[in-house]
């Protein structure tokens, strides 16, 4: 029987930074360990301590995750002190991902803000790997400066993706950027045309979550094809410590991927 609480040893294949404090890791795992997009796990530095992060590399692949890291707390330094070869310890997946049968013939709107994309890269990937299955996918990325922009080298590479649109801002202005200023939520006035039916994915901190939210109401979108990735406060991953309950819902059981009719009931979900 499979112990839920063992982590499964994994070697440290790649250490890739994207932003000062901001870094994507490889591992490979010694045991099978896959996932779905939106999906998590957690990390065991040892001797150290353990977090849950979303995987942010396509689930299509089966022998490596990657896992996008912003540098926070006490294991995320710990795993910053720590090189290719060495190991950390991984466990999962676990919680509910996005259910991609569900996106077949629809526009897809993508809104990610800072590290906040690390998760969707996953969706993204995914979506990328059928993406005659879709009408259409649109990303929209928000970023504090051009320096905090993750996954600069691969954006060109989406937005050459057939039917694919991206497009980005950053908070305010700034002396190396041409490009739109302002929160995400400047890059929602235009947004796929039949709002009835497409679907967002949102990713980001809570105040963006919030507001995101809201516009994407007031644009039209129906509360159950809003899909918020609501992972704040996620702690063993299994529902046992309550660290993340809200209401009837454990975060980690019940998301971290929950639509907005789901949580619409709350005062403030996020």
């Amino acid at each position: 029987m499979k112990n839920i609480y063992r982590p499964i040893e994994s070697v440290i294949e790649d250490i890739k930074p994207e932003t000062s404090n901001i870094t994507t890791y490889r591992f490979r795992p010694k045991e099978p360990l896959t996932f779905a997009a939106g999906q998590f796990v957690e990390l065991t530095v040892p001797g150290v301590g353990e977090a849950p992060f979303t995987p942010s590399s396509n689930p299509n692949v089966k022998d490596t995750l990657e896992i996008t890291i912003m540098r926070v707390g006490r294991v995320t330094e710990a795993l910053e002190g720590l090189k290719v070869g060495e190991t950390v310890g991984l466990r999962g997946p676990y919680g509910n991902g996005y259910d991609l049968s569900d996106f077949d013939g629809k526009e897809i709107l993508i809104i990610g803000g800072g590290v906040g994309l690390a998760p969707l890269r996953s969706l993204i990937l995914a979506l990328f790997d059928n993406i005659d299955r879709y009408k259409g996918i649109s990303i929209r990325y928000g970023a504090r400066t051009p320096d905090d922009i993750v996954y600069r080298d691969l954006i060109p590479e989406w937005e050459k993706m057939k039917n694919t649109e991206v497009m980005l801002t950053i908070d305010a202005p700034h002396p190396e950027w041409s490009g739109t200023v302002g929160v995400v939520t400047v890059l929602l006035e235009r947004v796929p045309a039949a709002t009835e039916t497409a679907v967002a994915c949102v990713c980001g901190p809570p105040i963006m979550l919030k507001f995101v939210n809201l516009k994407l109401l007031e644009k039209g979108f129906k509360p159950e094809n809003i899909y918020h990735s609501m992972e704040r406060n996620m702690s063993c991953g299994l529902g046992k410590c309550g660290h993340c309950m809200m209401g009837e819902f454990y975060i980690c059981k019940d998301g971290p991927v929950m639509t907005a009719a789901q949580i619409e009931k709350f005062e403030d979900p996020f």
